[in-house]
């Protein structure tokens, strides 16, 4: 028995806060305040969930459903391979809250330990692949190949519009690619490169190793396809690539793969970190995130998001890609991954994995096997013919996996973790034995010849003292949430529970290869059952899709469904996609994407959607209203009045609802979008149910949808059989090896806690609010004056009166041990603040009190006591490097490092000072800079 309910551990405040709090902003109660709040027209508190249990009776019931899945040794290949994560890695990276309750690294001074990891990943990958520029991850190989062939397309000069796909790609890849490139009218062709009419395409897809194992030498037709102008891309195996010539230096201009056989758990599909690398030429074009270096006004190095007009908030419709993140956590155990191994360890991992696919190979020929090709790395096909059935049995009465590639081949992959007896047992699956030595398998003209991971990070660390010490250095760069509050507008940075994180990394969860067989996964199913049916009744919709991997693919789904459900009555000219000019600008870009002509509704003063404007707009486009994408609460975090009818005149004019998830926290246990209006809506797992952000990732982003919508779903036909609408993810269910943490969130908190949690999350901001709003002015209530659950600060009239930007109020939080709010988004020159339900009393008023002290700092410059150009706001951060020594500014230092008392005890300085982001972008440096860079 529990001494207390888990809801009263994530929730950061009593029933005593609670009362002063609500005095504080002048309401009686908290249902008091829901009702000054949420419309009453919206209003839906009814929970049918199941009563909450205790952290104890939730990972009891986890672990019974991890123990329904079957762990057999998976041999399926197809891109995803057994590892193993370094216990160094697993315990103080995948397992160390300093390192996944951490944000995106917007805010580069106090992100440098994670950005320094990504760095290490994006070297790891431009070496391995032989190009200049990597990113720093994207979402899965699939998603990868996607945005690969979108970068092609923007890159052709022609009106072309052919993408010939290699046959040898993963058939999930070939899938995904399809969705992607179907809205926007791209034809995909699969066909043998051999058989490529390059003067008809734009772009070229290929696989090496090709999917069943065999090793092709591109360059030939690598060197024809850029005499005809046309992008190659290089779909490559990350351990391959240490013993093969990598695509960069036989003439692919992009390679795109998965990282996970670094280190990271099969999951069932993921979260893996995927890659995608090109030449510099290209880097304006390449989607997600990039870390570059630059430096701060001392001259020391330091990291950051490079490039950043590249974000889809700023360049809307016009956005190259709607990924506006990274599956950063996994991208640093990648990164530490090769650091552990370094090139002479990783060579010897794919050795080995090459060795004993060779033993496979010598003993199935001797046994009077025919394979599919002579070349191979890690992969064999094996024509099976009439005794496929006999022999997958055979193996999987020895505890095998191997893959069906049709009923006459049978797949056999090798990794890191097979052994001897896998050797032994696979062999005896097919009446074989050892035999001696055989062919290499690897081509003699491709063998690699370059040198990789060079740069000492990689050498340097092999020793587990050495290399737990490195994770600790850079964790204690950043701030993260398990030192401070992060006050992220939009992004819900509440608590990630430790008893919720427990089972991600055990076998029965972690082990599992994404294409086992169904009776192999039956808690897998279950807990995805759970949890598709909570969601569904937490949002009021009818089905739930899980597959969406990211909030921006949950988007892309969402508006997938909508497009084919229009298609499927014959409405084919419904392709305006109506958005609100405050929204985040991944919708516009998703609406793209999806095929949909973006049309912007104004919002008035108050930040509503202006619903004579959108009146205006409807009846503008009559009939070729296909959507509207609205944010609820709205991006300004207030709950608008005239959300039923604004759904209402869409569906009059024929269109459809997609209601924006990402500030859910808001509404669970108070309204239900699929009560209120709404046809569909993605949801941020990683925002409302607690899956942690990792640094900006992973994310999982399913849609709920009405009945209407339900048959336009994500398939997947490599495990789900044939579909409308074909997959968004490699994964059928996406990242499922982190929907445990969801499903313990919502079975611990139950529905009394998961309303009470909204209930606070409103009070929380409406705290926040009232006590800043002396000193700052709130841009947005309701009409009663309330915020929803967050809040937004506006510093346009003080930077005014004294200079003094909302960037710099966002560095000088830094020197108070406090990550900054959202900057300037949704309005520029603003702070957009959400507190979240996670927070304590204690931990608000800090946040309140750093705040109101910085805006007595403002005033001294106001007043002329502090130059505008010298003062600790516009010289902020201050690392504790620039207090030794010759102090000449006109304030002390002591105000720059400890601008209240109680901060004299405070552990964490920022490493660099204010990082010259314009200067990095000019000089764009993405890969580790040589050690005397360091010096």
């Amino acid at each position: 028995m529990e001494p207390r309910p888990f809801h009263q551990r994530h929730i950061g405040v009593d029933d005593s806060d609670i009362d002063h709090m609500l005095e504080v902003v002048g309401a009686q109660t908290l249902d008091g305040l829901i009702d000054e709040t949420v419309p009453r027209s919206i209003r839906d508190d009814a929970l049918d969930l199941p009563p909450a249990v205790s952290e104890i009776e939730a990972v009891r019931r986890l672990a019974e459903l991890a123990d329904r899945n079957v762990v057999m040794r998976s041999m399926i290949g197809m891109g995803y391979s057994g590892t193993v994560t370094p216990p160094v890695i697993k315990r103080n990276v995948l397992e160390d809250p300093s390192w996944y309750t951490a944000y995106t690294p917007y805010q580069a001074e106090i992100s440098q330990g994670r950005l320094e990891a990504l760095l290490n990943f994006q070297t790891m990958v431009g070496d391995l692949t032989g190009f200049e520029i990597a990113n720093a991850s994207l979402l899965d190989e699939g998603t990868a190949a996607a945005e690969a062939m979108a970068m092609a397309h923007r890159a052709d000069k022609s009106d072309r519009n052919v993408f010939w796909v290699d046959s040898g790609c993963h058939p999930q890849t070939i899938e995904v690619v399809r969705t992607r490139a179907n809205p926007v009218g791209i034809e995909v062709r699969v066909e043998d490169p051999d058989r490529f009419d390059l003067e008809a395409g734009f772009g070229v897809l290929l696989q090496y190793p090709s999917t069943t194992g065999q090793i092709r030498d591109f360059r030939s037709l690598a060197a024809r396809a850029r005499d005809a102008g046309v992008m190659v891309v290089a779909a490559a195996d990350i351990l391959a690539l240490t013993l093969l010539t990598p695509p960069g230096e036989w003439g692919a201009h992009i390679a795109v793969g998965s990282t996970q056989r670094f280190g990271v758990p099969m999951g069932f599909g993921g979260p893996h970190a995927a890659y995608i690398a090109t030449s510099e030429d290209l880097v304006r074009s390449l989607p997600g995130r990039l870390v570059g270096v630059s430096t701060d006004p001392a001259g020391r190095t330091a990291h950051r998001l490079a490039l950043q007009t590249r974000e889809q908030h700023i360049r809307r419709e016009r956005a190259t890609s709607n990924v506006c993140t990274a599956q950063v956590l996994l991208a640093v155990i990648a990164g530490f991954y090769a650091a552990w191994h370094g090139p002479d360890g990783l060579v010897a991992i794919a050795r080995h994995v090459q060795a004993q696919t060779s033993a496979l190979a010598a003993g199935l020929a001797a046994a009077g096997w025919e394979l599919a090709s002579d070349t191979w790395f890690d992969t064999l096909t094996v024509v099976s013919g009439d005794r496929t059935d006999e022999v997958l049995e055979a193996a999987r009465e020895r505890g095998i996996n191997l893959r069906r590639v049709d009923d006459r081949r049978i797949g056999i992959s090798c990794d890191e973790t097979t052994t001897d007896t896998d050797v032994d047992d696979v062999l005896a699956a097919f009446s074989a034995t050892r035999s001696g030595d055989g062919a290499s398998g690897l081509p003699d003209d491709l063998l690699r010849t370059s040198e990789f991971l060079t740069h000492p990070v990689f050498h340097r660390h092999r020793s587990e003292t050495e290399m737990l010490r490195y994770l600790r250095r850079l964790s204690d760069k950043d701030l993260a949430l398990d030192r401070t509050m992060i006050p992220l507008g939009s992004c819900t940075m509440k608590l990630n529970a430790t008893s919720e994180m427990i089972p991600i990394t055990w076998q029965g969860f972690a082990d599992i290869h994404p294409f086992a067989p169904a009776d192999q996964v039956r808690g897998y199913h279950r807990l995805i059952e759970d949890l598709e049916a909570w969601l569904a009744e937490i949002t009021g919709y009818d089905a739930v899709s899980l597959q969406p991997n990211a909030g921006s693919q949950g988007e892309f789904a969402g508006l997938l469904a909508i497009r084919a459900y229009h298609d499927a009555n014959t409405e084919h000219a419904r392709d305006v996609c109506l958005i609100p000019s405050s929204a985040h600008g991944t919708n516009a870009a998703s609406a793209v994407m999806a095929g949909f002509r973006v049309v912007v509704v104004a919002c008035d003063d108050e930040g509503n959607v202006d619903v004579e404007d959108l009146r205006a707009r409807l009846a503008e486009h009559g009939d070729a209203i296909g959507a509207l994408m609205v944010t609820y609460p709205s991006t300004q975090g207030v709950f608008e009045e005239a959300i039923r009818e604004i759904c209402d005149l869409v569906h009059e004019a024929g269109g459809q609802v997609y209601v924006d998830g990402a500030n859910l926290n808001a509404l669970v246990g108070i309204a239900k979008p699929g009560g209120f209006g709404a046809d569909v809506s993605h949801l941020n797992l990683h925002k409302t149910f607690t899956i942690p952000h990792g640094g900006g990732g992973p994310g999982v982003g399913p849609i709920g949808v009405r009945a209407h919508l339900a048959p336009y779903l994500p398939g997947h036909p490599v495990s789900g059989g044939p579909s409308v609408v074909g997959p968004v993810s490699s994964a059928r269910w996406g990242s499922a090896g982190i929907l445990p943490i969801p499903w313990a969130y919502i079975a611990m908190m139950g529905p009394r806690g998961l309303r009470r949690a909204s209930q606070v999350a409103i009070l929380s901001a409406n705290y926040v609010a009232k006590r800043l709003a002396d000193a700052y002015p709130i841009l947005y209530v309701g009409k009663n004056g309330r915020v929803a659950h967050e809040c937004i600060v506006d510093l346009r009239p003080i930077t005014r009166a004294s200079g003094i930007t909302a960037e710099d109020v966002a560095k000088r939080l830094a020197d108070y041990e406090f990550h900054a709010p959202t900057l300037s988004f949704p309005v520029a020159g603003t702070l957009m603040i959400e507190p979240t339900e996670s927070e304590s009393l204690r931990e608000l008023d800090r946040f309140c009190d750093a705040m109101l002290a910085i805006r007595e700092e403002i005033r001294r410059v106001e007043s002329g006591e502090w130059p505008r150009d010298d003062n600790p706001l516009v010289r902020a951060p201050h690392p504790a490097a620039d207090l030794i020594g010759d102090w000449q500014r006109a304030y002390p230092a002591e105000i720059g490092a400890f601008p209240v008392t109680s901060l004299r005890t405070k552990g964490y300085f920022p490493p660099v000072g204010r990082v010259d982001g314009p200067s990095g972008d000019r000089n764009l440096v993405c890969a580790c800079p040589p050690v005397a860079e360091y010096a």
